[in-house]
């Protein structure tokens, strides 16, 4: 079942009203989508962008009841934000929500190697249509570079041994699936750990493959331009280095004069939450306003 992540708390925040234009920048399977449609009322209009064709088909069914005058959903990274609404002939937004990380379409998608919980072959992109996979970055980057990133994505500490057990292995045979690398990974670990061995190095590949963190940096910028004054940005994230990228950017456009911080800290999920869904345990929320 899939549960949207901080889903009053975003909504509050973007704080929905009728005749106006929002956009979900990663609708996703429609969580958050559906409930900015439920406050925004007659007149406004939603799009809603994703660069994964399996989640925009879902969402369209969720959807499909609803005209396409409140809802137009479009395959685009978020990066293209300006380019969407100018196609639409839309002129501006007044409320852009992202939703960062892998949904739970993805990890439990069959055959998109993102997890190591199953036997996958290794592909991690988000976007079927573009050609880098995982296995490419595995088998062909060189040493310096898969240490660089997992060091740099993964924040793993064991980033150099774990880049040269990749490239050992590869010399014996190409590294095919999810469960032959996850092992790779944790023959350098030793005894218990809050996490598994793998996820820093599995976060890294699939930020690599993605380009998250740069199309990250260019969606935050898209967004502050197709912002109406007034109009708010709310951005929840899961790993420290979009935190980072978000929280950066949030300082700068302050100092600036062209946005207002809303979060003076990141607001997090309520234990009741993160009870009811784990996976939201290291979301973090941040919003500002467009000022001028």
């Amino acid at each position: 079942m899939h549960l949207p992540v901080l889903l009053r708390e975003a909504v509050d925040f973007l704080a929905p009203e009728r005749g106006r234009v929002y956009v979900d920048a990663t609708v996703g399977l429609g969580g958050h989508a559906e409930e900015i449609l439920k406050r925004m009322g007659g007149g406004s209009v939603l799009v809603g962008l994703d660069r994964d064709d399996e989640a925009l088909k879902l969402a369209g069914s969720r959807f499909s009841g609803i005209g396409t005058e409140r809802v137009i959903l479009k395959k685009a990274k978020f990066s293209h934000m300006e380019e969407v609404l100018r196609e639409l002939d839309i002129k501006g937004a007044d409320g852009v929500l992202f939703d960062l990380g892998v949904s739970m379409l993805q990890l439990k998608g069959e055959e998109r190697g993102f997890s190591f919980t199953a036997d996958e072959p290794l592909d991690m992109r988000m976007d079927k249509a573009q050609p880098l996979t995982a296995r490419e970055v595995v088998n062909t980057w060189p040493e310096e570079e898969l240490a660089r990133i997992i060091w740099e994505y993964g924040e793993e500490r064991f980033s150099r041994r774990i880049a040269r057990g990749i490239v050992r292995a590869r010399e014996q045979r190409p590294i095919e699936t999810t469960r032959e690398l996850a092992g790779i990974a944790a023959r350098f670990y030793r005894g218990w750990h809050r996490i598994h061995p793998a996820t820093r190095t599995f976060q890294a590949l699939r930020i690599a493959v993605n380009n998250e963190l740069e199309e990250l940096k260019d969606g935050l910028e898209g967004a502050k331009n197709v912002l109406n004054p007034g109009g708010r940005l709310c951005v929840i994230s899961y790993h420290s280095l979009e935190d980072r990228i978000v929280k950066r950017f949030f300082k700068a456009e302050a100092e600036e004069g062209s946005m207002r911080i809303l979060t003076k800290k990141p607001v997090v999920p309520a234990e009741e939450e993160t009870a009811a869904n784990p996976a939201a345990r290291s979301a973090k929320l941040r919003a500002a306003e467009r000022v001028q």
